[in-house]
């Protein structure tokens, strides 16, 4: 994928801290990135804008698991049994480091599981991950 395909590709934030939802865009802006940002606050805005059409395609989805109303693995859940977003691509971007947490994200095929404390320099890396991935890996919705 080129590095054109990869700004085509909406980043959709699932999490309700504004910290760190400013802190991804500031990431994003140092890094130079111009990919769409979007944002639900919980699993069940998030399902509304996904229903609605609110997230262009392609997207990648990062997944906060401590949310209100409807918290990350009841997201994750409910679009792994719905055929139009079963094979979203998910990461798993929380402050969780507890075992069962990762067995349950796991256990609904995310990409990948990511500590917030454990990001060396922020979301930077974050951001210097999914370039890589997205430059190797075919989405399924492209």
């Amino acid at each position: 994928m080129t590095q054109q395909a990869y700004d085509n590709i909406t980043i959709f934030l699932i999490d309700d801290d504004d910290v760190d939802f400013m802190a991804v865009k500031r990431s994003m802006t140092q890094l130079g990135l111009r990919n769409p940002l979007v944002r639900a606050r919980d699993g069940l805005e998030a399902l509304d804008m996904l229903n609605n059409q609110h997230v262009q395609a392609p997207y990648l989805i990062l997944l906060d698991l401590n949310m209100p109303r409807m918290n990350g693995l009841e997201f994750l859940e409910h679009i792994r049994d719905d055929d139009e977003f079963s094979m979203a691509v998910v990461f798993v971007l929380t402050t969780s480091a507890a075992d069962d947490d990762k067995f349950a994200a796991y256990s609904h095929h995310v990409a990948g599981y990511i500590v917030k404390n454990s990001l060396r320099n922020g979301f930077v890396n974050l951001f210097d991950m999914l370039q890589q991935y997205c430059s190797v890996v075919e989405l399924p919705y492209q």
